[in-house]
This record gives C-alpha cells, sequence and structure tokens, in this order.
C-alpha cells in the first residue's frame, strides 16, 4: 500500500468522500510493509521509526501544516452533533463559536512545519489520520449502549456498557461519573464525540437543556468546575486515549489484514 490508499482506507470505514480538514499525508510514501503508529509524533518518534526500520509514520493527531491550520473547521462537527440531539441549529451555532474561533486563533500561533520537514529530512512518508477514526470510535460506542441498554437503564449501566469493549476494561484510566448517579436513569444519551476535541462548557451546559446523559472523553479541569456549580444531568468522561483507541484498533487491524506490520507505539 502507499500512503494515499492507507488514507483511503480510513475514509471508506467511515463512508467519508473527502479527507477532512485534520488529517493529512504530510510526506508521501509507497510499498510501506511496516508503519509506525502513535497517537501523538513529533521529531523523536521520526527518527525510532527510521531507526526499527519502518516505511511510514501514522499519527493520530495532527500535527502540522493544514490538519493545524484548518483544525477549527472539524469543530463545526459539533454542530451537526448537537442538530442531531435536537438542539435548534442557532443555538448550536452560538455555542460552538467560541470553541471554533479560540482554535483558529491557537492554531494561527503553532509551529506548523517543524516535524513535517524533519519527516522530509529523514525521508520517512508521513502522515495523520484523526476524524475518520474518531467518527469510528463513536459509532462504535454509540451501538454499543443501543445494543446493550434500554429505556429503562440507568447511568451505571451505561457505563457497564462501555466497558465491554476491549479498550476501556483495559485501559489504566476508569470511565469517570463526574456528575450525577449512578442509579438515576440515564434517559436521553449523547455520546459528543468525533468533532475535534471535547465541546467544553458552553456546549455541554446546551447540550443539558435537551438531554439527560453527556458523553464526553475527556474534559478540562476548569469546564468541569463550572458545570458542577450548576444545575445538570449526568456527565460521564471515558477516558481521552481508551476512547481514541476504540477507533484506532479496527483501522490498524485493517492494514494488518493488508500485510502491513504495525508497530505500535500506543496499545490498548
Amino acid at each position: 500500500m502507499n500512503t494515499r490508499e492507507i488514507m483511503q482506507l480510513s475514509l471508506d470505514l467511515v463512508g467519508f468522500s473527502e479527507i477532512p480538514h485534520d488529517s493529512q499525508v504530510y510526506v508521501e510514501g509507497n510499498n510501506i510493509e511496516k508503519a509506525l503508529f502513535a497517537i501523538d509524533v513529533g521529531t523523536a518518534e521520526l527518527l525510532l521509526a527510521r531507526q526499527l526500520g519502518c516505511d511510514c509514520v501514522i499519527a493520530h493527531h495532527p500535527v502540522g501544516q493544514k490538519a493545524v491550520l484548518e483544525y477549527h473547521h472539524i469543530l463545526k462537527k459539533h454542530i451537526d452533533q448537537m442538530i442531531e440531539a435536537g438542539i435548534p441549529k442557532k443555538e448550536a451555532e452560538e455555542a460552538a463559536q467560541e470553541l471554533i474561533e479560540q482554535a483558529e486563533v491557537a492554531g494561527h500561533a503553532r509551529n506548523y512545519d517543524q516535524v513535517i520537514k524533519a519527516a522530509k529530512v529523514l525521508d520517512m512518508p508521513f502522515m495523520n489520520i484523526h476524524n475518520p477514526l474518531d467518527v469510528l470510535g463513536r459509532r462504535i460506542m454509540q451501538d454499543t449502549i443501543k445494543k446493550k441498554t434500554n429505556e429503562s437503564s440507568t447511568v451505571g449501566d451505561v457505563i457497564d456498557a462501555l466497558y465491554t469493549l476491549d479498550e476501556f476494561a483495559r485501559a489504566e484510566t476508569r470511565i469517570e461519573l463526574r456528575f450525577g448517579k449512578m442509579t438515576s436513569r440515564a434517559g436521553r444519551i449523547v455520546v459528543a464525540h468525533g468533532a475535534g476535541t471535547n465541546g467544553g462548557y458552553r456546549i455541554a451546559k446546551t447540550y443539558f437543556k435537551y438531554i439527560d446523559t453527556l458523553i464526553y472523553i475527556h474534559i478540562s479541569p476548569q469546564d468541569l468546575q463550572r458545570l458542577k456549580q450548576e444545575e445538570h444531568g449526568t456527565l460521564i468522561i471515558t477516558g481521552h486515549i481508551a476512547s481514541d483507541m476504540v477507533g484506532i484498533n479496527p483501522f490498524l487491524e485493517e492494514l494488518e489484514r493488508r500485510g502491513i506490520e504495525i508497530l505500535k507505539l500506543t496499545e490498548l
């Protein structure tokens, strides 16, 4: 396989017709037989891959260039997810506006080319695949909850359902109930994942006007504290790396089925 085929495989898994803003092939390569995969990649991981005889490095999180500078566009998927949950479009757009603007400003300040230049100097094929794999992970989490719970299920039942996924069962982080009660009825549930990053305070607050149980994969301490000070429903935090791996593992397994040896720096 080559780097374009690897990227296309990730798109095919979720039915995307084009590469999303937060994913990119930085250095193209052909005849890839051995690849290093890591959630986060810098120059050190590129050098390690060269030392280990890899033909390609695949990162999950955006590293530079377009994937960093245009990353804020992916956050607009929060709007789509909120509308899907029954939130009016105008209200969803207002809730996401600050998060999108902050990401655009932060991306403008990033050193967006240094690691990619290192990959070019090393002649190391290099890419990152972010949103397709997060969308795949979200679908798996949603399907698991749907299959293993019903209208009378409790919050504890939802967490138990998620623990049937190997990634959560094996992770050193545990699924945390940040507020709410295990014995409460789960009610309407939203998995807010696959939109760049967590929605933070404003998006969570907006969700809680319309749903009962919100699932984030991570949240900042500051946003959590603000939400705790107000009357809300239930917030479940599943854990960043474990949640990412829910979507990453099926993709890596597909690569292995196609004959590529994968060296994983993150494995759950």
